[in-house]
């Protein structure tokens, strides 16, 4: 299984930007196992496995035999760099107040149109977080935007050319984007086949009040479910057969989707069609990403530093 930046699938779920360590369970049972040990720290199976479910549930990856231990060794990995990385921040000085965390979260839920704690807490039921790790996730993501600024500085470097190259590959040759809105219910772990029909016939009831008009933001709220604006997409990096839907569904349409891990409902917004934006229009977007792309380059070369300097044992 190739490496991936699975640390990502946070920073989607928290709508923040930036380098990202996944956050591990915040209990652990004393029968567990340990599977790690960080300096004076350690990582337990039950924080492993959390991380994997968490990670697997948001990304849709089914990892299964040695892609299951391959991926749950990445995971083990991350989790030791997220470790290395809180005590760094510690160590300078740079942890965020109380304050800080709870306005950090008063914006994620603002983002994401959470209107109150009980929509909240159903979308961390489902994510399988609990408010204690989401807030432990959002500490560690401003002390480590801090971190990433303090050892990265401005090292980063993008060419004219570098953006003109990645302009056009990515971006002229697209043939169209579209806006979507995205609904989505996955199943409670372990979730019995009782539990999966109450979702299903859920799922049956919002996409029935959504083509009656009901917007997906009112939809959210009533029933307490995750709403994201996917924002423009380009159709070409759509799934092929999601890409047949979309084209065959106007503006306003709605698509159900059903998969392994639950019910998503995706709404297209707004279709545009024919030329790409120009060179001129999409540079400044482009150099940041790859801005972005390379910092982060340097910020886990300079992590290596940490794990050079630490006392790392796995168990795994």
């Amino acid at each position: 299984m190739a490496k991936t930046s699975f640390l990502r699938w946070v920073a989607l779920f928290l709508g923040l930007a930036g380098p990202l360590f996944l956050a591990a369970g915040l209990a652990a049972e004393v029968v567990d196992r340990i599977v790690a040990v960080v300096n004076d720290e350690i990582i337990t199976m039950s924080e492993l496995d959390q991380a994997s479910r968490a990670f697997m549930m948001q990304s849709g990856i089914k990892a299964q035999g040695r892609d299951a231990a391959s991926l749950k060794r990445q995971i083990l990995e991350g989790l030791i760099d997220q470790k290395l990385a809180r005590a760094e921040a510690k160590k300078r000085g740079i942890e965020p107040t109380s304050k800080e965390v709870d306005q950090a979260l008063e914006q994620f839920k603002k983002r994401n149109h959470i209107s109150d704690d009980a929509a909240l807490n159903q979308g961390l039921a489902q994510a399988d977080l609990t408010l204690a790790q989401l807030r432990q996730q959002i500490s560690d993501q401003l002390s480590q935007e801090r971190l990433f600024t303090a050892a990265v500085g401005d090292k980063g470097m993008v060419t004219d050319g570098e953006v003109r190259r990645f302009y056009e590959e990515h971006v002229k040759e697209e043939s169209g984007r579209v806006q979507l809105r995205l609904i989505k219910m996955p199943f409670p772990p372990g979730a019995t086949q009782a539990q999966k029909d109450e979702l299903q016939k859920k799922a049956e009831t919002i996409a029935r009040e959504a083509m009656q008009g009901t917007s997906f933001q009112a939809l959210a709220e009533k029933f307490g479910v995750i709403n994201a604006d996917l924002g423009f997409i380009s159709q070409g990096d759509l799934d092929p057969k999601l890409q047949e839907v979309i084209g065959r569904t106007k503006p306003g349409g709605l698509i159900p989707v059903q998969t392994p891990e639950g019910f998503q409902l995706i709404q297209i917004v707004e279709r545009r069609a024919g030329l790409p934006p120009s060179f001129e229009e999409s540079a400044p977007q482009i150099r940041r990403l790859l801005l972005q792309k390379d910092m982060e380059r340097h910020f886990s070369e300079w992590v290596k530093t940490l794990r050079e300097k630490a006392h790392i044992k796995i168990m795994l």
